[in-house]
């Protein structure tokens, strides 16, 4: 996960240099895409919750019984919704922005990456799988080859290396796309030769089983649908209060991963322990996973969002050019360094559930505090009490805290124990 943070913050340093403009673009279009996508982008949990089950109750030849079906009902679903995105990225992207700048530079982006839809999606359920059967070390090569990809197509694409022409963002966004594939193909290599003894493209699940799976992943779905959906209104928010700020909350967006994916990727991990020792029928394990997450999770983090409120300005100059922009943004920089174990403690909690086969729950928090309590909250904070970014930001951290309470209540109160995959 830190790999995919550092991708993010290579790509927004290399457009970066092509001004506030096209790094709002990339920022509008990357999050607008992701909404799209996560409806599908929930079968990695629901691989993955289902084959940890499978592998906790020793039932290791049917683990890749579910990959084989996640892959299916991708193959499925995303072709038609490449090809909807493509189509509606013209009228899509005016909506999302009235600066011309930003919108002529968004279609085209947006457009060659809603391409690799269905890459992505088999990516996800890869990811699912291989951490489900804790063989997440071939996930992270595969990574480290799609990101390493990607950052050297780049460097080719936006600035026209190497006899190539300078494509600007879109060439950010060609490489993405082709570093996409790149990586599912090196999934089907590796899954042939480690996960064929466990079921690799010999079988589909039953009808039963595909059932399962399609109810683990849509409530995931639709929260993470959610998600992004809040970011792209979050940015239009932003966007209202000028471009500067947009491309200040770019930038802090992108930055913020580079603490919270390490700790996403600790509660993938806190949700496979889960979901195997709740195969073994051992709910006491499953806490005690869950426990030690969250230690471990506390201390990482803040240990990486330390840097951001000891020395923004330095971490903002490195993607911002304007110092005005910088301006902008350092203050809600060290909020985020403060507040970002929150975002840990959170996803813990959240992936704990998943983890457990509990999805509906926690899609349940998730809509509801964002639609009925932060969007609306960072609208009057942004636009009609003029608080600008600032506002907006200290909307923003104090929805993730009650998050983490919400989530925290929910396993406490125990649930998950009696769900059955």
């Amino acid at each position: 996960m830190l790999s995919q943070s550092l991708l993010n913050l290579v790509d927004i340093g290399m457009v970066g240099q092509l001004g506030d403009a096209p790094l709002a673009a990339v920022g509008l279009s990357s999050f607008a895409l992701f909404t799209f996508q996560s409806l599908i982008l929930g079968l990695s949990t629901g691989v993955q919750a289902m084959a940890a089950r499978r592998k906790g109750e020793g039932k290791h030849d049917e683990t890749a019984v579910v990959l084989n079906g996640g892959l299916l009902l991708a193959l499925i679903c995303a072709p038609p919704l490449s090809l909807l995105l493509i189509v509606i990225a013209p009228f899509l992207m005016p909506l999302l922005s009235a600066d011309p700048a930003v919108v002529n530079v968004a279609i085209p982006y947006f457009q060659v990456r809603a391409a690799a839809v269905l890459f992505l999606c088999c990516n996800y359920c890869f990811r699912g799988y291989w951490n489900a059967v804790d063989l997440s070390r071939l996930y992270m090569w595969t990574l480290l080859l799609i990101h390493g990809t990607n950052i050297f197509l780049n460097y080719v694409l936006i600035f026209g290396h190497f006899g190539a022409p300078a494509m600007g963002a879109t060439g950010a966004g060609i490489a993405s796309s082709i570093a996409m594939v790149i990586g599912t193909l090196c999934y089907f290599i590796l899954a042939r030769r480690h996960a064929r003894p466990a079921g690799f493209l010999k079988k589909l699940p039953p009808r039963h089983q595909l059932t399962t799976l399609i109810r683990q992943s849509l409530p995931t779905g639709v929260s993470q649908t959610s998600v992004m959906a809040g970011n792209v209104a979050l940015y239009w928010i932003i966007g209202k209060v000028g471009t500067a700020e947009l491309a200040a909350a770019s930038v802090l967006l992108n930055i913020t991963t580079v603490a919270i994916l390490p700790g996403f990727g600790l509660a993938i991990g806190c949700a496979t322990l889960v979901g195997q020792a709740l195969g073994r029928g051992d709910s006491a394990d499953a806490q005690r996973w869950v426990n030690e997450s969250l230690v471990i999770g506390a201390l990482t983090l803040g240990l990486l969002g330390s840097p951001m409120w000891i020395m923004p300005e330095l971490l903002l100059g490195l993607f911002l050019q304007n110092p005005e922009t910088v301006a902008l943004a350092s203050t809600p920089m060290r909020i985020i360094g403060v507040t970002v174990i929150l975002e840990g403690i959170k996803r813990v909690y959240q992936h704990a559930l998943l983890g457990a086969g509990d999805p509906r729950r926690p899609m349940q928090i998730q809509l509801t505090t964002q639609w009925l309590l932060f969007i609306p909250s960072a609208w009057l904070a942004g636009l009609p009490f003029g608080l600008g970014l600032l506002g907006i930001w200290i909307v923003q951290e104090i929805h993730r805290l009650l998050q983490a309470l919400l989530f925290r209540r929910l396993w406490r109160r125990g649930q998950w124990r009696g769900v059955s995959l």
